[in-house]
């Protein structure tokens, strides 16, 4: 794609991706209130703060790269946004199946029982991997793997402490 080409797509693209995590983040907001209304705690040792700055910039280091070293070609582009639209599109349903118990943080509601419907009858953390996913179509659209596998390892680590604690929280 042509320098003028790419950049529009990258930030268009980039703009799509910023409008469903603002989105997200409203939801998260409304449901932390509605959860700890119902007495849940935030659990320590939580490394959401340095993911709400690292993903939002995996993002954006992605499409910089994209416009400096070139949009990928329009197939690649192609499916990456359809992995990535598939990703949310799992992602949503894991976040229609918590309900008002999905958040950015780790609020358990004490005496509730775990979700096992939806994707939660097969995985403990369905979102996360749609978050790889996302990220990973966001990487084969902008046609950057170096960065974007630095990226997508750097934020598994993360998931990776993230369910850690997760899982201690929810006794699993």
């Amino acid at each position: 794609m042509d320098g003028g080409q790419g950049i529009v797509i990258a930030v268009t693209t980039l703009g799509v991706a910023g409008a469903a995590m603002l989105g997200e983040n409203w939801r998260s907001r409304r449901n932390e209130s509605a959860l700890r209304a119902r007495g849940s705690m935030e659990v320590p040792g939580d490394v959401y703060r340095l993911m709400r700055v690292a993903y939002p910039a995996c993002f954006i280091i992605l499409a910089i790269e994209g416009i400096v070293f070139g949009i990928a070609a329009m197939p690649w582009w192609i499916a990456g946004a359809v992995l990535f639209l598939a990703a949310k599109g799992f992602k949503y349903w894991a976040i229609s199946s918590l309900g008002d118990r999905w958040t950015f943080l780790v609020l358990v509601p004490p005496g509730e029982p775990l979700v096992r419907h939806g994707p939660y009858r097969w995985l403990d953390h369905p979102n996360y991997l749609a978050v790889v996913g996302e990220l990973v179509g966001m990487v084969i659209m902008m046609g950057v793997p170096l960065v974007g596998t630095l990226s997508i390892v750097g934020f598994c680590v993360l998931i990776t402490r993230r369910i850690t604690v997760e899982n201690r929280a929810l006794g699993l």
